[in-house]
């Protein structure tokens, strides 16, 4: 009786070993899902989300006006780069100093804060 058990134990680990799983070259669904996401984000444009004081601040990709700060402000309203390379993002307003700094669009969403400067120091302890 042990004979007969040590052959079906035998059987049953042969045939695990070589028909029951998948092959080298199959994966299993999830795995290759994510292989496909990976593949897709790898081809995705960075996305730009701008924060910005005053927030009516112009915003400027490469010298073409995109709109203000408020129309980039948000998760579902980020400045699109679609070009691989830098680009001159550039924010400003009458009265303040401009700001202008390169970016280099990746797979992630960033965050870009800017704090633009008056071009005068505002009044309120002067003189009359």
């Amino acid at each position: 009786m042990a004979r007969v058990w040590n052959d079906t134990v035998f059987a049953v680990l042969a045939v695990a070993l070589t028909g029951g799983c998948a092959t080298p070259s199959e994966q299993p669904a999830t795995v290759a899902r994510a292989e496909a996401l990976m593949a897709s984000n790898a081809s995705k444009r960075g996305d730009l989300v701008l924060r910005c004081e005053p927030a009516d601040a112009q915003v400027l990709l490469d010298g073409v006006e995109q709109g203000t700060c408020t129309d980039f402000a948000g998760v579902s309203r980020s400045l699109r780069l679609g070009d691989p390379g830098f680009h001159q993002v550039e924010v400003k307003k009458r009265g303040f100093y401009p700001y202008t700094t390169y970016y280099e669009p990746g797979r992630a969403r960033v965050t870009l804060k800017v704090k633009l400067r008056p071009l005068a120091p505002e009044s309120g302890s002067g003189s009359p």
